[in-house]
């Protein structure tokens, strides 16, 4: 059952990114105050890599302006990955990343997809959500999922 407006994120430890390297921290202080989370299939994908990463890097600032607390990228990548992909792309703090490498969160909100046929596996769908104090408030669901190239 994929999650819903109304709903509140999962409760679970997951692998984020910062400064210093990675952390693990649970949803529920990771989902504190007003965030946007997307998901990208993965890292180093041409399309997530050239437009769907750099434009949320691009406009953070006019998110914060918004009363945005952070912005978070999920993938189906393990840490090691986000953290060179954060690099090529430059990051800079303005995205934390989120290292779902066993799709553990993406299948508690049933947002996941068998991209198998093209040699990924177990992926996440592209999505973005605003997420308030844990609970769901907006959330869109790219319809005809596309390749990954």
């Amino acid at each position: 059952m994929t999650i819903a407006v109304g709903q509140r994120i999962p409760s679970q430890t997951v692998r984020v990114l910062n400064e210093g390297g990675t952390e693990e921290v649970s949803t529920d202080s990771l989902f504190k105050g007003k965030v946007v989370m997307f998901a990208v299939p993965g890292a180093f994908t041409p399309t997530c890599t050239n437009q769907h990463l750099p434009g949320y890097v691009k406009h953070a600032d006019d998110f914060k302006k918004k009363g945005v607390d952070s912005i978070i990228c999920l993938a189906v990548n393990d840490d090691r990955v986000l953290n060179a992909w954060a690099k090529q792309v430059g990051v800079n703090g303005k995205v934390r990343l989120l290292a779902d490498g066993n799709a553990d969160l993406t299948k508690a909100m049933g947002l996941d997809i068998d991209l198998r046929a093209g040699g990924l596996g177990t992926r996440s769908k592209r999505y973005a959500m605003i997420v308030e104090n844990g609970v769901v408030k907006a959330l869109q669901i790219e319809e005809a999922p596309r390749n990954c190239s």
